[in-house]
């Protein structure tokens, strides 16, 4: 007999990001399986949070929460072990733990890490930078960037520059094509911060048959031929050979993962943020 699927309660006094990535890191293990998420955010009224904790109680659920408040905290903790509902407290182990050690009080502010300090504007800085230089439309942009992606279309360059620059990165890409011109400045930049993207033909030319096919185009174009893409691709691997800079094929990787291995592969951890 199957039992039933749980619900997944994110309570959050604020935009419950964190618990929220935890519970999607979770679910994405049961392939095939509807796990109901539900988000309850900015609770900051005891009100709020009595109420959705009797709705995770309705439904049986499992609760998460990232409260930062000492009361709000004990109230859910007491509330889900009365009630026999499983609940993980997210932040009170570590913030606990550190206060432990270095005799100082934490703040408990609601929401801190998303305050608008000098991180929030550097990174809203990034994203702008991001839009201004995506697709080449300013070579300029290359010699301020603090990553440049090169790759032929539909390589991910511009969701990677974006989530890049969410980690207050500034970063610039250029799209390849075998018989456009490379910019001059390109060749100006520090091969330790660029990056080439690349993918497999097969996939690159399914992925292309699909946007196709979403314009409400024939799938079959000189943009999704299977000889036409290995051009690109082998013009693009001998230019990242000449500029010898890291290279990337994205074609099994998340966007999340294809990040990390730049932040990794450049040694920019310690300076990207992650908020």
């Amino acid at each position: 007999m199957t039992k039933k699927i749980p619900s997944i309660y994110i309570i959050s006094d604020s935009a419950g990001e964190t618990a929220a990535r935890l519970a999607q890191a979770s679910v994405a293990q049961y392939e095939g399986t509807d796990i109901p998420l539900v988000r309850k955010t900015f609770v900051c009224e005891k009100e709020d949070l009595i109420a959705s904790l009797e709705e995770a109680k309705n439904s049986d659920a499992i609760v998460i929460h990232t409260m930062i408040s000492e009361e709000f905290v004990k109230l859910a903790n007491d509330f889900c072990a009365e009630c026999g509902l499983f609940c993980m407290d997210l932040l009170s182990p570590l913030v606990n733990e550190i206060a432990k050690r270095t005799e100082i009080k934490p703040n408990r502010v609601a929401g801190a890490v998303h305050s608008l300090d000098q991180n929030y504007f550097s990174r809203i800085n990034a994203m702008e930078f991001a839009v201004k230089y995506d697709d080449g439309k300013d070579p300029k942009g290359f010699l301020e960037a603090d990553i440049v992606l090169l790759g032929v279309s539909r390589t991910s360059k511009t969701p990677l520059s974006l989530f890049l620059a969410n980690k207050n990165l500034k970063v610039a890409n250029l799209p390849l094509i075998p018989q456009a011109h490379i910019p001059k400045q390109l060749w100006e930049v520090d091969p330790k911060k660029i990056v080439g993207l690349t993918n497999d033909p097969n996939i690159l030319n399914k992925i292309r048959q699909e946007r196709m096919k979403a314009y409400g185009l024939n799938p079959e174009t000189a943009y999704s031929n299977i000889e036409k893409i290995k051009e690109e691709l082998n013009f693009a691997k001998d230019l990242y050979k000449k500029l010898d800079c890291l290279v990337i094929n994205v074609a099994d990787l998340s966007i999340e993962e294809t990040a990390s291995i730049i932040l990794d592969g450049l040694h920019l951890q310690e300076h990207s943020y992650y908020g």
